[in-house]
């Protein structure tokens, strides 16, 4: 048996370990197999192709123009370079909302490519396409707070939950997600307190992205992290590629600061 045939992926089952034990998981979006290798040996543990890639890859100015060739061909990309993170897969605009048999269809073929897992945006009107999803074999990831598919109802990329409706909105969401079946929330652009209240009030894993040092884990855009990306930076963001470090010793050093619980600090998070 060779080496490449004795590594072990990354599970769900450790993720949920992780969390119960209070490790920090670390996810990171990529888009190719050369940066999914390099972060795979930098010890991230979740690689997500994120519709991001409209943005920062073919320079458009939302998520919105991305389709289901592009993600699969990018899931397809980073599988090739990622031999223990486990890939989780955007789906794009359009690609689920209609209904949950689209949505299988759709699903479906981004676990084809290589994905171990689908990320949609949404609470309570996904909820019963994720059951659809989670029934039929497929791991889902729900994502609450800004979910940037709907920006343009959301009147641009506004922190989510800040009013007292506003986060009890967010927070049974969060829930009903978990109970329709997901394994792992992201939590994005909401306060730090809601953050941890979601947190503390479910029981799968919470990938945060401006929300909370307390959350199971965090992500970040790798255009972001290493400040590639020309456009406005978001309050989270954290430039790790700095003082000459190489590109693999700044991922290394994200996934160290996530370890440590010093990321994301006060200034990255919400109040």
């Amino acid at each position: 048996m060779s080496a490449q045939n004795q590594i072990t992926r990354y599970t769900l089952l450790r993720f949920q370990k992780m969390r119960e034990q209070g490790e920090k998981i670390v996810m990171l979006t990529a888009y190719d197999a050369s940066f999914a290798a390099l972060a795979d040996a930098a010890g991230v543990e979740i690689l997500l192709i994120g519709d991001s890639l409209g943005m920062v890859v073919q320079g458009h100015d939302s998520t919105l123009p991305v389709n289901m060739a592009d993600i699969e061909y990018h899931v397809r990309a980073v599988a090739r370079g990622a031999a223990k993170a486990m890939i989780i897969a955007d789906m794009p605009f359009g690609s689920y909302q209609t209904n949950p048999a689209d949505a299988f269809t759709n699903a479906a073929r981004l676990m084809a490519a290589g994905a171990q897992m689908v990320k949609l945006e949404g609470g309570q009107v996904m909820l019963e396409t994720v059951r659809f999803l989670v029934d039929r074999g497929i791991p889902v990831c729900g994502h609450v707070g800004l979910t940037p598919q709907s920006v343009n109802q959301m009147g641009g990329y506004r922190v989510q939950g800040k009013t007292e409706a506003g986060s009890r909105r967010v927070l049974e969401d969060a829930k009903a997600l978990q109970q329709a079946g997901a394994s792992m929330i992201v939590l994005e652009s909401i306060p730090a307190i809601l953050a941890k209240d979601i947190t503390e009030a479910i029981t799968i894993p919470t990938i945060g992205i401006g929300a909370s040092v307390d959350c199971s884990g965090q992500v970040l855009v790798v255009y972001d992290m290493l400040d590639i990306y020309p456009g406005r930076k978001a309050r989270f963001v954290k430039n790790f590629l700095t003082d000459g470090v190489s590109i693999k010793t700044a991922i290394e050093n994200y996934v160290k600061e996530v370890k440590a619980k010093t990321f994301p600090a006060p200034e990255h998070t919400f109040p």
